[in-house]
């Protein structure tokens, strides 16, 4: 049985998230998790890559996210083209290890892509973890959107759930 940890289909499925840009490290690129009247969340903004950016991110405040049976993070999204990733974390802190694995949804085309939780990869800083740990999902307490990988410019990435399953 899948269990939702966000549907955004209200304006208050948004409050839990908020941005954290290359602006941390004096970057230039923006982004926010707003809700869209239609039913849904957009994942928006603009990455730059001047001033050694080229980033940007929203991620949700600690939660009792976890569940041991899970094996799928479930996703429905509507795509821009752009290349993403989802993060995973499992403790309560700003900074630390992040379990990401990448996603491109089709373009113009709402999706249900299920990311094995094999797949998510241990990274700090973006960059990967040699020899790092699986995730936990049990463990899983905070969730973000990640876009970067020298992919400048206007993004807008259309959410309606997240799941694990």
């Amino acid at each position: 049985m899948p269990r939702e940890l966000f549907r955004f289909d209200t304006a208050a499925s948004v409050a839990d998230f908020s941005a954290i840009d290359d602006r941390v490290m004096g970057g230039r690129s923006s982004s926010r998790l707003r809700h869209d009247p239609a039913g849904h969340a957009i994942f928006e903004g603009e990455v730059s890559l001047a001033d050694g950016g080229g980033f940007a991110s929203v991620r949700s405040r600690s939660l009792p996210l976890g569940d041991a049976q899970a094996v799928t993070c479930r996703i429905e999204v509507l795509g821009d083209g752009k290349r993403y990733k989802l993060s995973l974390r499992t403790d309560d802190l700003f900074d630390g290890v992040t379990y990401q694995a990448t996603f491109e949804p089709v373009s113009g085309e709402w999706t249900v892509l299920r990311l094995p939780l094999a797949s998510f990869k241990p990274t700090w800083r973006g960059r990967p973890i040699d020899g790092g740990s699986a995730v936990r999902p049990e463990s899983v307490r905070q969730l973000g959107l990640v876009i970067g990988d020298g992919q400048a410019g206007v993004f807008a990435l259309a959410l309606r759930s997240i799941a694990l399953e």
